[in-house]
């Protein structure tokens, strides 16, 4: 225990002297950040964004870089946590959207892009029968929810401990107060035996379950296929609607987690990549559900919103998918994801220290801890100081990446990019070792 706190003592003045220097190296972004804080709460109107001691205000992106107000160059390895696999510019994209602002913004009707990019989107992921566009994946899962508890006629969700929905649904320990006020019911992330108990216990009132294939937010943890295939079943006899939230990991196959898996869900929800760098959520499924927005044809439920369809969004998401991330080039890039989480893990194994990446593809997060990762319950202890240290050291090297450790590739990342921060990421092991947790022997 003295041990320990011994660490953890010098961990504290460790990351204290990096917080100096990263504020001394950006005064720019410091004074930035200042000013913000007087007109935004906290400084920022993205809490995702926020890292102590302030985050770096990024001015304008380059290939795989960034360039903060202070003009410092990074590899950008928050790739904006899944939604940046274009880049930060898209030849295609660019080109498409310029004719967009030729031909005329808010059109007020529908228009072609749209059932263009739904039929696409349907060719991919077979199981959206029938989709709506809205603005974001928070909306999309919120809407899928609501969608099911009219289906269904039943109250309550089943999520897991530790999930992230959107930021109208979070789902820790403690209660989120901007989260919306459903009836929940809670079980723990692949723990196939607990889930199916909760679930026949509470059959009668779970209108949905809601579930991401890899549970991004929560420390890019992979599902097993016994759990997802376990709720398939349950839900298919108990009467429940099985939601796929693939907001994030619909990037990491061509027809998103599910057509890996093989396993078919009631309902799925789309965002971020699809948009081509641009607003976007969606959610489809069943044509049996779907058509409860069918107002035409009786449908009960009127689902609005002035900025779904907008055509920026509409032909930016079309061509993006259509003509840049193929499936082909899916794939391509989820094999690099992949390699670069062995070569983590083998840093680790190789130094004896408790680190690992877990994830699936070009979606992974660094973990400070040895064992199986199975639900953020296990990623729970990790210690916060960790997390601040690697960070601090990672942005002082030009590397940019999130405090949580997640990492998500692009399209303009090299294979030079990442050798670089295989180097860097051994480099910090060994310049750190005497404070960092090592693996039981």
């Amino acid at each position: 225990m003295q041990v320990a706190t011994e660490m953890n003592r010098d961990l504290l003045e460790i990351v204290r002297a990096l917080e100096l220097r990263f504020t001394e190296d950006n005064p720019l972004s410091h004074a930035r950040h200042q000013r913000s804080r007087r007109v935004l709460p906290g400084g920022n109107t993205r809490q995702t964004l926020y890292y102590s001691p302030f985050p770096l205000t990024v001015v304008r992106g380059q290939g795989g870089h960034v360039i903060d107000l202070d003009g410092h160059v990074y590899l950008n390895l928050v790739g904006d946590y899944a939604a940046g696999v274009y880049g930060h510019s898209c030849a295609p994209i660019h080109e498409a959207i310029h004719t967009c602002l030729t031909n005329g913004l808010s059109l007020s009707g529908v228009n072609n892009p749209e059932v263009e990019f739904a039929e696409l989107i349907k060719a991919r992921i077979p199981s959206l029968e029938q989709l709506r566009f809205c603005n974001s994946g928070s909306e999309a899962c919120l809407l899928a929810a609501l969608l099911a508890r009219h289906a269904t006629n039943r109250p309550a969700l089943l999520v897991f401990k530790g999930c992230y929905h959107g930021g109208f649904m979070i789902y820790g320990d403690s209660p989120q107060p901007l989260s919306a006020p459903f009836e929940i019911v809670q079980a723990t992330y692949n723990d196939v035996a607990g889930t199916r108990e909760v679930l026949r216990a509470h059959a009668a009132s779970i209108a949905a379950i809601l579930v991401e294939p890899v549970m991004s937010a929560g420390g890019c943890i992979p599902a097993t296929p016994e759990f997802l295939s376990m709720l398939r079943e349950e839900t298919r006899t108990l009467g429940i609607t099985l939601v796929f939230d693939e907001v994030m990991t619909s990037r990491l196959g061509p027809g998103g987690v599910q057509g890996e898996i093989g396993i078919t869900p009631d309902l799925t929800t789309l965002g971020k990549f699809w948009g081509g760098g641009f607003a976007f959520g969606a959610f489809g499924g069943a044509e049996s559900l779907m058509r409860h927005f069918d107002v035409g044809a009786g449908g009960a439920l009127s689902h609005g919103g002035t900025f779904n369809n907008n055509i920026v969004a509409m032909t930016a998401g079309l061509v993006g998918a259509r003509d840049v991330y193929t499936p082909a080039v899916c794939r391509g890039l989820n094999r690099r994801g992949d390699a670069l989480r062995l070569e983590l893990n083998e840093l680790g194994h190789r130094t004896g220290i408790a680190f690992q990446a877990t994830g699936l593809g070009a979606v992974l997060n660094s973990h400070w801890r040895a064992g199986r990762i199975s639900s953020p319950a296990d990623v729970e202890p990790t210690n916060s100081l960790l997390r601040r240290l690697f960070q601090l050291d990672m942005l002082l090297r030009g590397y940019y990446v999130a405090q949580r450790g997640m990492i998500t590739l692009a399209l303009s990342t090299t294979d030079e990019d990442l050798r670089g921060y295989v180097l860097a990421v051994a480099d910090f092991l060994r310049t750190y070792e005497d404070v960092l947790p090592r693996r039981s022997p």
